[in-house]
């Protein structure tokens, strides 16, 4: 049976960690604080919008929601950042997304201020982040990075398939596990749609990342024995219950799990490290203002 990687737990952990850190660091200032513009009423972003800002209140984090209608023109949107740039009362700056589709996505990410880009969807960010010298790390690629760490599993010189090259969470991961670094170091291989047999790949991997969001695509037979499985993807697919559907991964997780040496479940794998990491760059972003950076 495979170790079951307890995400929840782990950023639990971290959490503790960063209410810690603030408490040592906030006496003589301002606490650390982060803006989340939330645009329209999608149902998904105004769960996860809810489930940052009660994580920033539990470690110290002052955080206030700006909700704008769907209709916003980009104009309004572009203003409504830019003061938020300039607010020092706020040091990390989230744009929730997905964006209404009369709104260009990279013209907005490419708004935000790069010192307060604690998502590092800014191309600054992403550039250094290429480099190995990044100023933050995306957040559910950290959080992975940190599921491994937190867990002994050392990817240096290990085979990782990554499926998915979303900017989001395939391309950043498989820039940072292929990075010369500890806790990286790994041959890494980034397979999309365009593969005629994901199987081919998959078999191979001693570390498999799925991000693809596609229900439980992952099947037994397309992994190796031993293998560790981080699973990105979270679904909803019909069943038989009072809320009328269930949660799945994009592996599946029941014909999987014999095979591998450790697997992360859904939910409760990776989706609360991604909450966490993000804390962890509001606090870093907080620390290089006060230090005048």
């Amino acid at each position: 049976m495979a170790t079951l990687i307890d995400g929840k737990a782990i950023a639990a952990g971290i959490r503790r960690e960063i209410q810690q850190e603030i408490t040592e660091t906030s006496s003589a200032t301002r606490p650390p604080g982060l803006a989340v513009l939330l645009v329209g009423d999608d149902p998904a972003s105004r769960v996860y919008v809810r489930m940052k800002t009660r994580a920033c209140e539990e470690v110290g984090i002052h955080t206030i929601t700006d909700h704008l209608p769907a209709d916003i023109s980009q104009g309004e949107l572009l203003k409504r950042i830019a003061s938020y740039n300039e607010n020092p009362d706020y040091h990390g700056l989230l744009i929730q997304l997905p964006l209404p589709a009369h709104i260009d996505t990279f013209t907005v990410l490419e708004a935000v201020d790069p010192a307060k880009d604690v998502d590092c969807f800014h191309p600054f960010n992403v550039g250094r982040l290429m480099i190995g010298q990044p100023i933050f790390l995306p957040a559910t690629p950290a959080g992975i990075m940190e599921l491994l760490k937190r867990s002994a599993i050392d990817p240096a010189g290990k085979h990782v398939v990554v499926l998915g090259r979303s900017n989001i969470v395939g391309k950043p991961i498989a820039m940072m596990l292929a990075q010369k670094k500890t806790g990286a170091n790994a041959i890494v291989t980034l397979v999309h749609s365009a593969a005629r047999d994901i199987s081919y790949f998959t078999r191979q991997a001693d570390i498999l990342i799925a991000a693809v969001g596609k229900p439980e695509l992952v099947r037994g037979d397309m992994v190796k024995d031993g293998v560790v499985v981080i699973d990105v993807g979270v679904n909803r697919v019909d069943a038989d219950n009072e809320k009328g559907y269930r949660l799945v991964g994009d592996v599946a997780f029941q014909e999987v799990e014999p095979r591998a040496s450790a697997i992360t479940p859904v939910p409760g794998g990776v989706g609360p490290m991604t909450i966490a990491m993000l804390l962890k760059n509001t606090v870093k972003a907080w620390k290089i203002a006060l230090n005048g950076k």
